[in-house]
């Protein structure tokens, strides 16, 4: 199987069949991200325990790309503390955009959406969940790919 059919794949099986979709009941952290490109608007809530991601969930509408970056997202930050969330943000966002090649097995199995960077129109549908998580943790309102120019820049976010 080559790895764009596992690429599609993994994308496929997520936007079918989302993980940790929905909401939580009392979330210590929420966000919303919005990619006005698109239309992909996401809610994400996270309960934080003890200094770690104890439950996250999102919601919306948003493409299959979203949806699936959204879920394996979710999937991988659980249990993890914000710092090793921002890392991941930060490592997630790097193997996307970066021109150069470099090693991102540490990524495991999110690695499969790094061939999105080869669809630069789709490359802020999968960044979308993952500005949502820093706003999130960071106690913004949301997040935003609107200013994201080739996606050069910091992480934007809304403070409302």
């Amino acid at each position: 199987m080559s790895q764009k059919s596992i690429y599609q794949e993994v994308i496929l099986d997520h936007n079918r069949k989302p993980r940790n979709y929905g909401t939580l009941e009392h979330p210590t952290h929420h966000a919303t991200g919005h990619n006005p490109l698109c239309g992909d608007r996401i809610d994400l809530d996270i309960d934080m325990q003890d200094g770690h991601i104890e439950k996250i969930a999102f919601r919306g509408e948003s493409c299959a790309i979203c949806k699936a970056s959204s879920s394996m997202m979710t999937g991988v930050v659980k249990g993890k503390t914000q710092q090793e969330a921002e890392a991941m943000i930060q490592e997630f966002r790097e193997m996307l955009i970066s021109k150069e090649e470099k090693n991102f097995d540490h990524l495991n199995r999110l690695r499969v959406l790094a061939g999105i960077r080869d669809l630069p129109t789709r490359v802020k549908c999968a960044i979308l969940p993952w500005h949502t998580l820093h706003a999130a943790l960071n106690s913004t309102e949301g997040a935003t790919t609107e200013n994201d120019d080739h996606l050069n820049n910091e992480l934007v976010v809304n403070n409302h």
